[in-house]
């Protein structure tokens, strides 16, 4: 399943050619279980394998060669044989392939190889053509058929799977539940086909955002496993049901699974890829755990290890040992695909540490190897990995000063979900609040806050939901007659009582915001102790953006009350920081109060340099800021509903600037400089490998 056994990816994905199968399509991360992580088609005899391979099954599905049931018949065989021919001619050549598998059927072939032949073509019309009703015709055949003989194991277990999935894509969940349910009970004597078929219907559950059905399902399935004497498959069962654990924040029950699971991968002793990639699946959860609650400076000593576990897997040869136990044939990821995804997370920690350039390095990374693998592999998760990717990037190039090319690779991830409706329902929010940055960064204030009402009411992630509270309330902050509003969002997001989530940059993020806004009130004793608190929050796990901007607003204050001396020890810092980060915005106003105060201290010298570096920045970011208005994609700021609008908006700007300039509104150096971090991160993650 791809992504059921993910902390970010894909599922347990059939390894070799097990109890034939065929091989269907991952939706983002694959079919729970159902033999996925793109792998290669079988051949006519043969059933489609799974693994990091080609296009889907052939019309052999099923198992053990085309003869298997039809009595070594030479018409049977020749007609097979040419079916397999031209599905594996470059390009297929689909409907031959048909015409032939249908000329097995008006023979009155035994029910054998009737059955099979009905599962040969659904297989290739659902996956290679657009002709769902006679697929799913075909299918339901073939299950019907199937179930009427003994010993017809692969057949029947791989109709019902691809049938099922077949049912979803039609959006008929309530019919592919009942199938998959019947499957799983008749199915419990061939091991294999059980667990692969509680592992999809649990990926059902999940799709559905039933996530306690789901993990009751894999908590079956890992007893199952250990019944059978499959501690491998236990592992990813417990391991998936760890991550839809984490997804609900039932942290109590999250703990002793993993800490059972730490326990399980470190005693399996089996084939080393295998091995290792239960270490990534379960390292990822830590990882990503550490994340989701802000805590950059603890989760190192995991990422480290995680990072060294890929390396790991890439020295290692991809044998193909075949387990002897049938259970065990199941997979989590490729290991091109896990590369990723370990770049992924890296990016997401160098972001919310605030290491804005190793976040962009290992971006180019991650997007240059995404860029080969999809010439190859057209799995669904692959696109959401770049969705993710491309996300931070542009929160990096927010902070760093290049809005414009933010701009542009918004609109490139509208365009990439617009092709997935499934993609575009999990990072909806998501996209509306990265506007809702530009917008700010911008200074649109009413386009900020109508982009980040509309992500309110698209989210129900509550560490999301508390990001966009928190970035809406300094828009509120900056337009300064919005008190009403400002308060009662203040009062949501207080972190001295009954913060609404568990994430530590999250709750410093809110005492910067107060700081913030006693500030403006002139309340300045009171702004010190919110930003103190924020300081020893951020420092405490190396939140260096939070740091960066807590150390200059407190050096604001202190020139305000006309202490030079203190404001000049928090200044300097902060400039220091924010050059290493690199953040435009915290530079800009640092340079502008190091000028001010060397002024006041008759540092003509130093006043003269700080001015200057004012000027440098001040004009880098007033190009940026006319040249990202001036695109076509600035158009989307307008949007209120991304799904219905991307186009028109786009179309709209093109005309706009062919008939007439784009005012461009007055730069406004950003005071409010929340840090990215894990809340508008973590949502993406642990929605969209579904």
């Amino acid at each position: 399943m791809a992504a059921v056994a993910a902390g970010a990816a894909g599922g347990a994905a059939p390894q070799q050619q097990p109890p034939p199968q065929q091989q269907p399509q991952p939706a983002a991360g694959g079919a729970a279980g159902s033999g996925e992580a793109g792998g290669g088609g079988g051949g006519a005899g043969g059933g489609g394998g799974g693994g990091a391979g080609g296009a889907g099954p052939g019309p052999g599905s099923g198992s053990g060669g085309g003869a298997a049931g039809g009595g070594g018949e030479s018409w049977y065989l020749a007609l097979l044989g040419l079916a397999e021919h031209f599905r594996t001619s470059s390009p297929p050549k689909v409907r031959l392939c048909v015409h032939c598998l249908q000329a097995v059927l008006p023979r009155k072939p035994p029910a054998r190889m009737e059955a099979r032949t009905h599962l040969q073509l659904g297989s290739v019309l659902y996956h290679h053509t657009r002709n769902g009703e006679q697929a799913r015709g075909h299918l339901e055949k073939a299950w019907l058929i199937s179930q009427q003989i003994p010993q017809f194991e692969d057949v029947k277990f791989e109709a019902a799977s691809l049938l099922s999935e077949l049912y979803c894509q039609e959006n008929s969940v309530d019919t592919a539940k009942p199938l998959l349910r019947k499957a799983i009970q008749i199915s419990q004597q061939t091991p294999y086909w059980h667990c692969r078929l509680l592992f999809q219907l649990a990926q059902l559950h999940t799709l559905e955002k039933d996530l306690v059905s789901a993990c009751d399902l894999l908590g079956v399935g890992a007893e199952y496993a250990r019944v059978v004497g499959s501690e491998y498959t236990r592992a990813l069962f417990l391991l998936s049901k760890g991550m839809l654990l984490l997804m609900e924040r039932k942290l109590q029950e999250v703990h002793p699974l993993l800490t059972l699971c730490g326990q399980i991968v470190e005693n399996w002793q089996g084939n080393p890829i295998q091995k290792e990639s239960l270490r990534v699946f379960f390292l990822v959860l830590q990882v990503t755990h550490y994340l989701d609650a802000g805590q950059v400076k603890s989760v190192k000593p995991c990422l480290k290890q995680l990072q060294q576990c890929i390396q790991t897997i890439s020295t290692l040869h991809d044998d193909e040992i075949l387990p002897s136990n049938p259970a065990d044939l199941f997979h989590w990821l490729p290991k091109e695909h896990m590369c990723v995804l370990v770049y992924l997370v890296t990016v997401m920690h160098s972001m919310q540490a605030g290491y804005l350039e190793k976040a962009q390095k290992y971006t180019d990374k991650a997007l240059m190897q995404l860029e080969k693998l999809k010439m190859l592999d057209c799995s669904p998760i692959l696109s959401s990995f770049q969705v993710i990717l491309l996300e931070h990037i542009i929160m990096c190039r927010l902070v760093t000063g290049h809005k414009a090319t933010a701009l542009q690779e918004i609109s490139q991830v509208c365009q990439l979900c617009q092709q997935s409706p499934r993609l575009f329902s999990n990072h909806a929010a998501q996209l509306h609040t990265l506007l809702g940055l530009y917008c700010i960064s911008v200074n649109c204030m009413d386009n900020a806050e109508a982009q980040f009402t509309t992500a309110l009411r698209l989210t129900t992630h509550q560490e999301l939901w508390a990001f966009i509270v928190t970035n809406l309330a300094s828009v509120y902050i900056r337009e300064g007659n919005r008190h009403q509003e400002l308060y009662s969002l203040l009062e949501r997001i207080n972190p001295d009582h009954n913060f609404p989530v568990s994430s530590h940059c999250l709750r410093a993020a809110a005492f910067y915001i107060r700081g913030l806004f006693s500030f403006f009130q002139g309340r300045y004793n009171e702004a010190k102790r919110f930003l103190r608190e924020t300081l020893k929050m951020s420092n405490a796990e190396d939140l260096n953006r939070l740091t960066a901007c807590s150390l200059v607003l407190l050096g604001h204050i202190f020139y305000v009350l006309g202490n030079h001396r203190e404001s000049n020890n928090m200044v300097v810092p902060a400039m220091q920081l924010a050059s290493k980060i690199p953040d435009m915005s915290v530079q800009l106003w640092s340079s502008a109060l190091l000028r001010d105060l060397n002024k006041a201290c008759g540092n003509a010298m130093d006043a003269h340099e700080a001015a200057q570096m004012h000027q440098n920045f001040s004009q880098q970011l007033l190009q940026d800021h006319i040249e990202a208005c001036s695109l076509p994609e600035h158009n989307l700021i307008t949007v209120s509903h991304l799904h219905l609008q991307v186009v028109s908006a786009l179309e709209a700007g093109q005309r706009a600037l062919l008939s007439s300039d784009i005012p461009v509104r007055s730069l406004f150096p950003a005071v409010v400089l929340l840090a990215l971090q894990s809340f508008l991160f973590m949502p993406s993650v642990a929605t969209s490998f579904w």
